[in-house]
């Protein structure tokens, strides 16, 4: 995407803005097809604070609309990395637990904090951890680990593909609503990021 970065973010892989979003005038779509060559992928890595812990990180929620597909196989997900398991992941996924499969298509839902003391995480790649652990027990487990990386990601794999529309995202406090900060974001081919009408 051109003019991926915003405030606060970094778009990857195949994800541009679109029009419109959530009670608003633009949002990010996500797309992924595991059986494109070479396979699609998207995702928005979220700025993190050099002072953010595990403890410390307690929301996570956006609101998602799928256009094509649904969620399943972990996709779309948050991902979180701490510091002394760079290569590893925390996996925080979107949908009905547990599961996690039978999104609704074409209606804009709330996932709600995802990030409460009960709420259930993934954290099997790390020492310990399980598919279903709860936040809790993962704050406790890892305190005090600096929190280096958080994003949302949808890749779908290994066998599938779902298009989704991501706005308001909440991360830690911080709500992400993806509209331009001024007209700057439209110059220089960034009116290319628009899928929709007035884009190209």
């Amino acid at each position: 995407a051109i003019a991926a970065v915003g405030s606060g973010y970094t778009l990857f892989g195949g994800a541009t803005y679109v029009m419109p979003g959530y009670n608003s005038n633009r949002a990010i779509k996500l797309v992924a097809d595991a059986n494109a060559a070479p396979a699609i992928y998207s995702g928005v890595d979220f700025a993190v604070s050099p002072t953010l812990t595990i403890n410390g990180l307690n929301e996570l929620s956006t609101w998602y609309n799928f256009t094509a597909g649904s969620c399943a196989l972990g996709s779309p997900r948050f991902g979180i990395t701490l510091a002394g398991y760079p290569n590893r992941t925390i996996f925080v996924y979107i949908g009905p637990p547990s599961n996690y499969t039978g999104c609704l298509q074409n209606a804009w839902t709330d996932t709600s904090n995802l990030l409460t003391a009960a709420s259930l995480v993934d954290t099997s790649q790390l020492p310990g951890g399980n598919f279903y652990d709860t936040w809790g027990a993962a704050q406790a487990r890892y305190s005090g680990q600096q929190v280096t990386a958080i994003s949302l990601v949808s890749d779908n794999g290994p066998t599938g593909s779902q298009t989704v529309l991501i706005d308001n995202t909440d991360v830690n406090g911080t709500i992400y609503t993806y509209e331009p900060n001024s007209k700057d974001d439209c110059k220089d081919g960034g009116w290319q990021n628009f899928t929709f009408a007035p884009g190209p």
